[in-house]
């Protein structure tokens, strides 16, 4: 457990060895658009809503205000910051060997509340889904079954039980379907020379080459 800004303990925040590994990645303020909220404070509080599943609005206000929160959380989805975090964490770790290659694939299913539809149902440039454009309930990866609104998760992970991609479908859609674009989204990049130093990964000495 941390001891967050107001001195209160909170299990789940990030360590300081954590928050090392992503502060470098994260976007800084330019001075031009205004300053962005402390990005760890802010993170911790989605992390706190993820793991007890409260509504935003109830987040404990150590963490600011739960606009900032949710906005923040919606706008680096949409932008693939979380994608991008995730694939330098597992760069390190098999930097370091810490990746079993052992892959597993399994999809679990979810049910949506029964008020969980209403996106406009107008087309967007690409569908995750082929052959099915993404128009409403599709866009939101919500299906019928007769059950309700159900949206399943597909998710790649190694032999330690650890993500590596995962892809998020209506219910119905058959796991069998989704296996090839699961693993095509496993994405784990190498680190350079740079980043590895950076990183603590190599402790030899760098030689430079004259011309």
């Amino acid at each position: 457990m941390n001891r967050g800004a107001d001195g209160v303990l909170s299990r789940g925040d990030l360590t300081d060895d954590e928050w090392s590994v992503l502060e470098p990645l994260l976007p800084t303020s330019t001075g031009c658009c205004g300053r962005w909220r402390d990005h760890r404070q802010v993170i911790n509080g989605i992390i706190h809503r993820l793991g007890t599943g409260c509504q935003w609005r109830q987040l404990p206000a150590r963490y600011g205000p739960w606009q900032t929160i949710h906005k923040r959380h919606m706008l680096w989805s949409a932008d693939g910051t979380w994608e991008r975090l995730l694939q330098h964490v597992q760069a390190v770790a098999d930097a370091g060997g810490g990746i079993d290659w052992d892959i597993n694939i399994d999809p679990t299913s979810i049910r949506a509340h029964q008020h969980a539809a209403g996106a406009p149902a107008m087309p967007v440039c690409a569908s995750s889904e082929k052959g099915h454009p993404q128009t409403g309930m599709l866009h939101e990866a919500l299906g019928r079954s007769r059950g309700g609104f159900t949206t399943k998760i597909h998710l790649s992970a190694d032999g330690k039980c650890r993500p590596l991609s995962l892809i998020i479908t209506s219910g119905q859609r058959a796991d069998c379907t989704q296996f090839e674009a699961v693993m095509d989204k496993i994405r784990v990049p190498r680190l350079d020379l740079d980043e590895l130093f950076r990183c603590g990964l190599f402790s030899g000495r760098r030689r430079s080459v004259s011309g």
